[in-house]
């Protein structure tokens, strides 16, 4: 337990510490929010879909929560071009603890970003139709974390350059993100479509968010709840594993 609260902590440590991160890591779900939110705002509406800003602002929350929770993986590869990583794996300690530490620090500082976009979404005119629920959502931005810094982990214990990793990482979140009805409705998509967004973990924390914050679940929110639990031990499984093989 030492070794996970240690790397834990120092995984909220390094993103507070870190300004300039914070700053650039909210640009751009700001940048959707007002671009799309007050852009396609009025298309959404005479469509018949509503406020577009309600749709909009839990799949942008999402969105800040998958981005920093799977490019927390590169801080893998950053520790083993500099030597912490070896420090790390000589420890007395098991990597099955250093890789669940890593995976809920990482996930820790995912969901205060999400939880900063969500105050920002309030000052444009986001409301929540019921405020005593909100703190389950947060428990599912803390599922979507959990699941991405783990994979985003398990990618890193595999390679060896920070320019792969980006472009692995650029090349799998880019779909998932489009894929998960953080900016368009689901329910109407055509069948190989709504197939491969089924078949996205993220489109079920996505659709819990929204469920709870407007009310509004296509997939239901128990089923978002039991798939993001089970996507989440499978991949931090998968991911400790990996983990557990790495050299430094």
């Amino acid at each position: 337990m030492g070794a996970i609260y240690i790397m834990w902590l120092r995984q909220i440590k390094k993103y507070l510490r870190s300004k300039s991160r914070i700053v650039g890591s909210l640009a751009q779900p700001i940048l959707f929010l007002v671009a799309l939110g007050f852009g396609f705002g009025p298309i959404f509406q005479k469509a018949g879909g509503g406020n577009y800003i309600d749709f909009l602002a839990p799949g942008i929350i999402a969105m800040s929560v998958l981005f920093t929770a799977m490019f927390n993986g590169i801080e893998v590869i950053w520790d083993r071009q500099f030597g912490f990583l070896k420090e790390t794996l000589v420890a007395p300690v098991s990597r099955y603890s250093v890789m669940l530490g890593r995976t809920l620090g990482g996930a820790t500082v995912a969901s205060i970003q999400g939880v900063v976009v969500f105050l920002i979404s309030l000052l444009i005119g986001f409301r929540p139709v019921n405020w005593a629920l909100v703190p389950l959502a947060f428990v599912f931005m803390f599922l979507i974390a959990i699941l991405f810094t783990a994979l985003g982990t398990a990618i890193a214990s595999k390679l060896e350059d920070m320019q792969g990793f980006q472009l692995i990482m650029s090349f799998l979140i880019m779909p998932t993100f489009f894929l998960s009805g953080a900016l368009f409705p689901i329910d109407s998509l055509p069948g190989p479509l709504s197939i491969i967004t089924k078949l996205n973990p993220l489109s079920y924390g996505v659709d819990g968010i929204r469920g709870i914050l407007t009310g509004v679940s296509h997939l239901g929110l128990f089923v978002d709840l039991i798939v993001l639990i089970f996507s989440s031990l499978i991949i931090t499984i998968s991911g400790s594993y990996l983990f557990s093989k790495i050299e430094a």
